[in-house]
């Protein structure tokens, strides 16, 4: 049984993983949401006539702006696939365990990453 709980999390201690997840889970989504709307807002905008040189500067401005939105939106799309393919790792039991050592990621690590699939020396030694 020892040699068990060292091997993987305990079905307690992953439910409170699964909380965590599940909450920054709503967040990430309300954030995604927000960033999207914000993209199709700026995009229904660009039917404004202003004439000369400050209207190229106005659409660099605006391309720029959406380009980061797009960005952004990415990035937390990505995020929420991480968080979600964590969730899967709960279920079957695969959660908390390093991909490269196989070894436990400790649980500091998985409350500030809760979707990494890595040790932190796993990470660092991929780094070098």
């Amino acid at each position: 049984m020892a040699q068990e709980e060292k091997t993987r999390y305990s079905d307690e201690e992953l439910k409170e993983f699964e909380e965590l997840i599940l909450e920054k889970l709503d967040k990430a989504r309300a954030e995604f949401k927000i960033l999207k709307g914000t993209l199709n807002k700026s995009n229904d905008e660009g039917t404004d006539t202003t004439s000369g040189n400050t209207k190229v500067l106005e659409d660099g401005a605006d391309t720029a702006e959406k380009e980061n939105l797009s960005q952004l939106a990415a990035r937390q799309q990505k995020f929420i696939n991480n968080l979600e393919n964590a969730l899967i790792r709960i279920k079957n039991g695969t959660y908390g365990i390093c991909s490269v050592t196989g070894k436990l990621i400790s649980k500091e690590r998985l409350r500030a990453v809760p979707h990494t699939t890595q040790s932190i020396e796993a990470k660092l030694s991929q780094q070098n």
